[in-house]
Protein backbone atom coordinates (compact mmCIF):
# COMPACT_ATOMS: atom_id res chain seq x y z
CA UNK A 1 0.00 0.00 0.00
CA UNK A 2 3.06 2.59 0.54
CA UNK A 3 3.96 1.79 -2.42
CA UNK A 4 0.93 2.64 -4.40
CA UNK A 5 0.50 5.70 -2.44
CA UNK A 6 4.13 7.05 -3.01
CA UNK A 7 3.65 5.88 -7.08
CA UNK A 8 -0.27 8.19 -6.74
CA UNK A 9 1.96 11.05 -5.32
CA UNK A 10 4.90 11.05 -7.73
CA UNK A 11 1.90 10.61 -10.82
CA UNK A 12 -0.06 13.72 -9.10
CA UNK A 13 3.37 15.88 -9.07
CA UNK A 14 3.96 15.17 -12.25
CA UNK A 15 0.62 15.35 -14.09
CA UNK A 16 0.84 19.12 -11.78
CA UNK A 17 3.92 19.77 -13.66
CA UNK A 18 2.66 18.73 -17.19
CA UNK A 19 -0.76 20.92 -17.10
CA UNK A 20 -1.05 24.53 -17.70
CA UNK A 21 -3.69 26.59 -18.35
CA UNK A 22 -3.23 29.74 -20.19
CA UNK A 23 -5.88 32.64 -20.28
CA UNK A 24 -7.09 34.47 -23.09
CA UNK A 25 -4.19 37.27 -23.05
CA UNK A 26 -1.40 35.02 -21.70
CA UNK A 27 0.63 33.00 -23.98
CA UNK A 28 3.32 30.44 -22.84
CA UNK A 29 7.21 30.29 -24.16
CA UNK A 30 7.87 26.46 -24.70
CA UNK A 31 11.97 25.42 -24.43
CA UNK A 32 12.49 21.93 -24.59
CA UNK A 33 15.80 20.95 -23.38
CA UNK A 34 17.07 24.67 -23.64
CA UNK A 35 16.09 25.34 -27.26
CA UNK A 36 12.91 27.67 -28.55
CA UNK A 37 9.77 24.92 -28.93
CA UNK A 38 7.31 27.62 -29.66
CA UNK A 39 4.26 29.54 -28.11
CA UNK A 40 1.46 28.16 -26.69
CA UNK A 41 -2.11 28.81 -25.50
CA UNK A 42 -4.46 30.07 -24.48
CA UNK A 43 -6.26 27.29 -23.01
CA UNK A 44 -4.79 23.35 -21.76
CA UNK A 45 -1.21 23.35 -22.46
CA UNK A 46 0.48 19.91 -22.12
CA UNK A 47 4.34 19.81 -21.90
CA UNK A 48 6.67 16.69 -20.61
CA UNK A 49 7.74 17.24 -17.30
CA UNK A 50 11.67 17.92 -16.34
CA UNK A 51 11.73 17.97 -20.48
CA UNK A 52 9.72 21.28 -21.11
CA UNK A 53 9.87 24.27 -19.61
CA UNK A 54 6.93 26.84 -20.01
CA UNK A 55 7.47 30.65 -19.62
CA UNK A 56 4.40 32.99 -19.11
CA UNK A 57 4.28 35.95 -21.08
CA UNK A 58 1.06 38.85 -20.82
CA UNK A 59 -0.72 40.29 -23.79
CA UNK A 60 -2.34 42.94 -22.35
CA UNK A 61 -1.12 46.77 -21.95
CA UNK A 62 0.91 47.74 -19.64
CA UNK A 63 1.14 50.70 -17.98
CA UNK A 64 4.67 51.93 -17.25
CA UNK A 65 5.55 54.87 -14.54
CA UNK A 66 8.96 56.51 -15.54
CA UNK A 67 10.32 58.03 -12.37
CA UNK A 68 10.90 61.56 -11.81
CA UNK A 69 14.04 62.65 -14.11
CA UNK A 70 16.52 65.62 -13.51
CA UNK A 71 16.84 66.92 -16.71
CA UNK A 72 18.92 70.14 -18.04
CA UNK A 73 16.66 71.81 -21.21
CA UNK A 74 18.74 73.50 -23.84
CA UNK A 75 18.20 76.83 -22.63
CA UNK A 76 20.32 75.63 -19.14
CA UNK A 77 17.02 75.28 -17.07
CA UNK A 78 16.97 72.75 -14.50
CA UNK A 79 13.79 70.71 -14.34
CA UNK A 80 12.15 67.59 -13.17
CA UNK A 81 10.16 65.24 -15.79
CA UNK A 82 8.07 62.41 -15.42
CA UNK A 83 6.12 60.02 -17.60
CA UNK A 84 4.10 57.36 -18.56
CA UNK A 85 4.75 54.69 -21.01
CA UNK A 86 1.87 52.38 -22.67
CA UNK A 87 3.04 48.99 -24.32
CA UNK A 88 2.20 45.56 -24.97
CA UNK A 89 3.90 42.36 -25.90
CA UNK A 90 3.07 41.18 -29.29
CA UNK A 91 5.52 38.39 -29.94
CA UNK A 92 6.36 36.61 -26.50
CA UNK A 93 8.98 34.53 -27.82
CA UNK A 94 11.37 37.81 -28.80
CA UNK A 95 9.97 39.04 -25.35
CA UNK A 96 11.81 35.86 -23.69
CA UNK A 97 14.67 35.45 -26.11
CA UNK A 98 15.98 38.87 -27.10
CA UNK A 99 16.19 40.43 -23.42
CA UNK A 100 16.19 39.43 -19.99
CA UNK A 101 13.83 41.24 -18.76
CA UNK A 102 11.74 43.09 -21.33
CA UNK A 103 10.19 44.96 -18.49
CA UNK A 104 13.12 46.68 -17.00
CA UNK A 105 14.70 46.96 -19.98
CA UNK A 106 11.63 49.32 -21.72
CA UNK A 107 12.08 51.04 -18.44
CA UNK A 108 15.60 51.80 -18.47
CA UNK A 109 15.65 52.65 -22.17
CA UNK A 110 12.05 55.12 -20.84
CA UNK A 111 13.89 57.11 -18.64
CA UNK A 112 16.95 57.25 -21.09
CA UNK A 113 15.09 58.68 -23.85
CA UNK A 114 13.06 61.16 -21.88
CA UNK A 115 16.35 62.75 -20.33
CA UNK A 116 17.57 62.62 -24.05
CA UNK A 117 14.43 64.15 -25.95
CA UNK A 118 13.86 66.95 -23.34
CA UNK A 119 17.28 68.14 -22.94
CA UNK A 120 17.38 68.36 -26.28
CA UNK A 121 15.05 71.20 -26.24
CA UNK A 122 14.54 74.40 -24.84
CA UNK A 123 11.83 75.39 -21.49
CA UNK A 124 9.16 76.99 -23.83
CA UNK A 125 9.29 73.74 -26.18
CA UNK A 126 8.38 71.35 -23.06
CA UNK A 127 5.47 73.62 -21.94
CA UNK A 128 3.52 74.56 -25.11
CA UNK A 129 4.96 71.80 -27.19
CA UNK A 130 3.92 68.94 -25.00
CA UNK A 131 1.97 66.74 -27.98
CA UNK A 132 5.04 66.90 -30.23
CA UNK A 133 7.30 65.63 -27.38
CA UNK A 134 5.30 62.96 -26.33
CA UNK A 135 4.93 61.81 -30.42
CA UNK A 136 8.37 61.91 -30.60
CA UNK A 137 9.16 59.94 -28.04
CA UNK A 138 7.11 57.17 -28.70
CA UNK A 139 9.08 56.93 -31.96
CA UNK A 140 11.95 56.29 -30.62
CA UNK A 141 10.79 53.89 -27.91
CA UNK A 142 9.01 51.85 -30.22
CA UNK A 143 11.77 51.49 -32.54
CA UNK A 144 14.23 50.39 -29.98
CA UNK A 145 11.72 47.78 -28.78
CA UNK A 146 10.46 46.30 -31.78
CA UNK A 147 13.30 44.08 -32.24
CA UNK A 148 12.35 42.64 -28.94
CA UNK A 149 8.78 41.76 -29.40
CA UNK A 150 7.02 45.27 -27.74
CA UNK A 151 5.01 47.60 -29.50
CA UNK A 152 5.09 51.12 -27.64
CA UNK A 153 1.57 52.65 -28.12
CA UNK A 154 1.82 55.64 -26.60
CA UNK A 155 4.16 58.33 -24.22
CA UNK A 156 2.65 60.55 -22.19
CA UNK A 157 4.78 63.22 -20.36
CA UNK A 158 2.96 63.45 -17.16
CA UNK A 159 4.21 66.50 -14.98
CA UNK A 160 7.22 68.90 -15.58
CA UNK A 161 8.61 70.22 -12.32
CA UNK A 162 9.87 73.95 -11.88
CA UNK A 163 12.47 75.67 -10.20
CA UNK A 164 10.47 78.02 -7.35
CA UNK A 165 13.02 80.80 -9.02
CA UNK A 166 11.22 80.06 -12.54
CA UNK A 167 7.88 79.53 -11.40
CA UNK A 168 8.16 83.01 -10.18
CA UNK A 169 10.05 84.38 -13.55
CA UNK A 170 7.06 82.50 -15.47
CA UNK A 171 4.35 84.10 -13.66
CA UNK A 172 5.36 87.78 -13.98
CA UNK A 173 5.46 87.10 -17.93
CA UNK A 174 2.33 85.70 -17.83
CA UNK A 175 1.43 88.79 -15.47
CA UNK A 176 3.17 91.30 -18.32
CA UNK A 177 1.35 89.48 -21.21
CA UNK A 178 -2.16 89.76 -19.77
CA UNK A 179 -1.50 93.12 -19.04
CA UNK A 180 0.01 93.73 -22.24
CA UNK A 181 -3.43 92.39 -23.92
CA UNK A 182 -5.39 94.58 -21.56
CA UNK A 183 -3.64 97.77 -22.46
CA UNK A 184 -4.34 96.84 -26.74
CA UNK A 185 -7.70 96.29 -25.75
CA UNK A 186 -8.15 99.47 -23.86
CA UNK A 187 -6.86 101.05 -26.64
CA UNK A 188 -8.78 99.63 -29.20
CA UNK A 189 -11.52 100.34 -27.34
CA UNK A 190 -11.22 104.06 -26.68
CA UNK A 191 -10.65 104.39 -30.64
CA UNK A 192 -13.63 103.05 -31.57
CA UNK A 193 -15.20 105.23 -29.17
CA UNK A 194 -13.73 108.15 -30.18
CA UNK A 195 -14.75 107.32 -33.56
CA UNK A 196 -18.31 106.69 -32.57
CA UNK A 197 -18.22 110.09 -30.51
CA UNK A 198 -17.23 111.56 -33.70
CA UNK A 199 -19.96 110.23 -35.91
CA UNK A 200 -22.41 111.26 -32.76
CA UNK A 201 -20.98 114.70 -32.73
CA UNK A 202 -21.42 115.04 -36.34
CA UNK A 203 -25.18 114.63 -36.44
CA UNK A 204 -26.06 116.74 -33.40
CA UNK A 205 -23.95 119.36 -35.07
CA UNK A 206 -26.19 119.22 -37.90
CA UNK A 207 -29.41 120.26 -36.00
CA UNK A 208 -28.80 122.23 -33.13
CA UNK A 209 -31.86 121.67 -31.10
CA UNK A 210 -31.20 118.33 -30.66
CA UNK A 211 -28.30 119.20 -28.23
CA UNK A 212 -30.94 120.93 -25.77
CA UNK A 213 -32.71 117.77 -26.05
CA UNK A 214 -29.53 116.00 -24.97
CA UNK A 215 -28.81 118.01 -21.90
CA UNK A 216 -32.59 117.39 -21.31
CA UNK A 217 -32.61 113.66 -21.14
CA UNK A 218 -29.39 113.58 -19.23
CA UNK A 219 -31.30 115.80 -16.36
CA UNK A 220 -34.10 113.41 -16.74
CA UNK A 221 -31.63 110.69 -16.36
CA UNK A 222 -29.72 112.61 -12.58
CA UNK A 223 -33.39 113.12 -12.05
CA UNK A 224 -34.57 109.49 -11.68
CA UNK A 225 -31.30 108.85 -9.38
CA UNK A 226 -33.28 110.94 -6.67
CA UNK A 227 -30.29 113.13 -6.33
CA UNK A 228 -30.75 116.66 -4.46
CA UNK A 229 -28.01 118.15 -6.56
CA UNK A 230 -29.43 119.49 -9.90
CA UNK A 231 -26.75 120.34 -12.77
CA UNK A 232 -27.87 122.50 -15.40
CA UNK A 233 -25.92 123.32 -18.44
CA UNK A 234 -25.24 126.40 -19.85
CA UNK A 235 -24.23 126.35 -23.58
CA UNK A 236 -20.86 127.29 -24.30
CA UNK A 237 -22.17 129.88 -27.05
CA UNK A 238 -24.04 132.02 -24.15
CA UNK A 239 -20.52 132.38 -22.39
CA UNK A 240 -18.92 133.62 -25.29
CA UNK A 241 -22.21 136.57 -25.55
CA UNK A 242 -21.52 137.51 -22.59
CA UNK A 243 -17.67 137.43 -23.04
CA UNK A 244 -17.66 139.59 -25.77
CA UNK A 245 -20.08 142.34 -24.06
CA UNK A 246 -17.52 142.65 -21.52
CA UNK A 247 -14.60 143.15 -23.63
CA UNK A 248 -16.75 145.43 -25.84
CA UNK A 249 -17.50 147.86 -22.42
CA UNK A 250 -14.13 147.19 -21.32
CA UNK A 251 -12.77 148.90 -24.18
Amino acid sequence: MTGIVILVLVFLVLLSKAIYVLREYERGVLFRLGRLAGVRGPGLVLIIPFIDRLVRVGLRIIAMDVPPQDVITKDNVSVKVNAVVYYRVFEPDKAIVEVQDYAYATSQLAQTTLRSVIGSGDLDELLSEREKINQELQGILDRATDGWGIKVSAVEVKHVDLPEQMQRAIAKQAEAERERRAKIIHAQGESQASETLASAAKVLASEPTSIQLRFLQTLSEIAVEKNSTIVFPVPIDIIEHFMTLKRGKSE
